[in-house]
């Protein structure tokens, strides 16, 4: 194998990285398509989507996936809503993801919004707002001192609607942290002539 990340590793072992010709022949079987699965979740938790797109790329029928499919889910190893609470807590408590992006990200991952609503409400305002404090006070120890103070708006907010926060979290979040840090007088003292 070429050099790769251990992701790869991890994906290779899982049995993703077969060829055309390695596929299952003839849809393979309901127990091959478990084992298949349960080498994916090895990984990572993934949705039920998620897993029915790579068995289908496998070479399993539709019939056979989706029999798998609900075995694994009828002993809880398959299971779409807490695959979601899941995703969202790792997905804003590490990467800082806001409530829009999360759920941008559940929909490419195939979850139900049913199953998506209830994990997406496990974020408050106040959680969201904290957050994004968070990771404004961070952004601000790295931008330029001299920075003007619109520009300085304009990149922590763009920042945070990367991550998926609202234009109005962000702005009030970005206005009460430049105020706190008093950016506007460091500022004026930058520039003034001495």
């Amino acid at each position: 194998m070429a050099a790769g990340s251990a992701g790869d590793a991890r994906e290779a072992e899982a049995g993703t990285g077969r060829s055309t010709s390695e596929r299952t022949p003839e849809g393979g079987t309901v127990e091959q398509a478990k084992e298949a699965c349960l080498r994916l979740l090895a990984v990572r938790a993934r949705s039920r989507a998620e897993l029915a797109q790579r068995l289908v790329a496998k070479g399993f029928t539709a019939e056979v996936t989706d029999r798998a499919l609900d075995r694994l889910a009828d002993v809880g190893l398959v299971d779409d809503a807490a695959f979601a609470e899941q995703w969202v807590h790792s997905r804003h408590t590490f990467s800082g993801k806001g409530k829009q992006a999360l759920a941008q990200e559940l929909r490419r991952k195939g979850v139900a919004p049913a199953d998506a609503a209830p994990a997406l409400e496990t974020i408050s305002s106040d959680d969201e707002q904290s957050r994004a404090i968070e990771l404004v006070r961070r952004k601000l120890r790295t931008l330029p001192r001299d920075l003007d103070r619109d520009k300085a708006i304009r990149r922590l907010v763009g920042m945070l609607a990367r991550r998926g926060y609202s234009q109005s979290t962000a702005f009030t979040v970005v206005k009460a942290e430049l105020a706190q840090a008093d950016w506007s007088a460091e500022l004026d003292e930058a520039n003034s002539p001495d």
